[in-house]
């Protein structure tokens, strides 16, 4: 460890930095604050031991300017017993430690040592938040298409600013991950990111989930509940299939979008948050506004920042992309080597609409490297999957809703009516599932 003994008592300086380099310590002498400056950048110091009073540049004035140059280095204020005040505003203004004249050389080392495994965990930290942007950010957006090149610009544009964000777009088209990239890419990226699927509770679930609750405020609560709004507090929250939300729900968060309060349920007292909204669907909403099922001032709110993503059969150019990185993805986690797939699986794969889109592929691909013996995928592991497409696309009837039905209907029959197995075929969630099932008026 590289460290920077600065003090204008030379016999000080001398003894503390002979001691330092007995224990291994690589040491520099300065004997003012100016001189100590000069030598943190060539030095490339990690801790420095700092007398408060000197010439040139006092430790106070060392504390500020060097903390601009090296914000993770770590300063030892050295001081008389009458100036513990100012060791005090020292450790304020950005100091790890103030050390009191005679010095302990053994309480030196140990401090030195608590400074060394800080900065460990300090680099970690931020090699892991690094690795996680990459992870969560829109480098996992695959595609070589203008549409997703297209995608990317828009993320690169929209996450800088804190304005609400709608994501619009077929299901399975990676609607979630367009929001975490945003996140990533964005100011708040140090604050959490929440998601919750507005559709997969009931309206006073729902309610409790994203506003919290107090004790008592309904039967079962018990105690306090803080919802996802006060915990994504400084970061975004994600609100997917908010075109399902009731009208009590868009109410409250009409409030939040306008004056960011809210009130728990059972509550009072009004509850600040700093939080960006991103939310989702697939649904029309300008339709849902014309038949009274959505507010246009919500809807206003919500799509300050429009974005979306076009469907995997509009960018067709990605698919062998995504096959590739799929494949990547289900080798490392189930222990396989798939090399790849072969012509024939690929004619296939490029002919096929995706109604379930990127998810369906994702779905496709995971069974395909679970179940494939060879080192390749072929046809005739992935074909079972994709009957029920080729069969419509012979007849005359290409009209997508009418696919889409057949296709349902089809993965309903095969699943013996059970929706979550239908909806594991179709490569979507179940509760799409049950919106088309109402939609289609189709009975399971």
């Amino acid at each position: 460890m590289r460290v920077l003994v600065i003090d204008d008592e030379q016999s000080q300086r001398e003894l503390l930095s002979g001691f330092l380099r007995k224990k291994g310590f690589e040491v520099f002498e300065a004997s003012d604050g100016q001189q100590g400056l000069n030598l943190l950048n060539d030095s490339g110091a990690e801790a420095a031991l700092v007398d408060i009073q000197m010439p040139n540049l006092d430790g106070m004035a060392f504390i500020k300017k060097a903390l601009e140059l090296n914000p993770d280095l770590g300063i030892i204020i050295m001081t008389a017993f009458g100036t513990v005040e100012s060791a005090i505003k020292a450790m304020k203004d950005g100091a790890y430690d103030f050390l009191l004249k005679p010095l302990d050389l053994d309480h030196i080392i140990l401090t030195l040592n608590k400074i060394r495994e800080n900065q460990r965990i300090l680099i970690e930290n931020r090699y892991l938040k690094r690795k996680l942007e990459k992870t969560e950010g829109y480098e996992q957006i695959i595609g070589d298409s203008e549409a997703i090149k297209k995608l990317h610009s828009e993320i690169s544009r929209i996450a800088p600013s804190d304005a609400s964000v709608l994501i619009r777009g077929e299901s399975g088209t990676g609607k979630e991950l367009v929001a975490r990239a945003i996140h990533y890419a964005s100011p708040k990226s140090g604050g959490p990111f929440l998601a919750i699927n507005c559709t997969s509770l009931p309206e006073t679930l729902l309610e409790s989930e994203l506003f919290g609750h107090e004790k008592g405020a309904f039967t079962g609560a018990v105690t306090r509940h803080l919802g996802r709004f006060e915990l994504s507090h400084n970061g975004t929250i994600f609100l997917d299939e908010i075109g399902d939300i009731s009208p009590v729900i868009q109410a409250k968060l009409l409030r939040v979008l306008e004056n960011k309060t809210f009130q728990r349920l059972g509550g009072e007292k009004d509850i600040t948050v700093n939080v960006r909204i991103v939310a989702a669907t697939n649904r029309d909403l300008e339709k849902k506004i014309s038949d009274g099922q959505f507010r246009e001032d919500l809807f206003y709110r919500l799509n300050v920042l429009p974005i979306f993503i076009p469907p995997l059969r509009q960018r067709k150019d990605d698919i062998l992309l995504l096959v590739s990185h799929f494949i990547e993805k289900f080798n490392r986690r189930n222990n396989k080597n798939i090399k790849g797939i072969t012509p024939k699986a690929k004619d296939l794969l490029l002919s096929y609409s995706w109604p379930g889109n990127v998810r369906e592929l994702e779905n496709l691909i995971e069974r395909a490297v679970v179940l494939c013996y060879a080192d390749v995928i072929d046809t005739t592991d992935i074909d079972p999957f994709l009957n029920t497409i080729k069969e419509v696309q012979i007849g005359v009837d290409l009209n997508l809703e009418n696919l889409e039905k057949r296709a349902i209907a089809e993965a309903l029959k095969r699943s013996k009516g059970n929706q979550i197995k239908a909806a594991e075929i179709l490569g979507i969630h179940r509760n799409t599932l049950r919106l088309k099932l109402e939609k289609y008026k189709l009975n399971s």
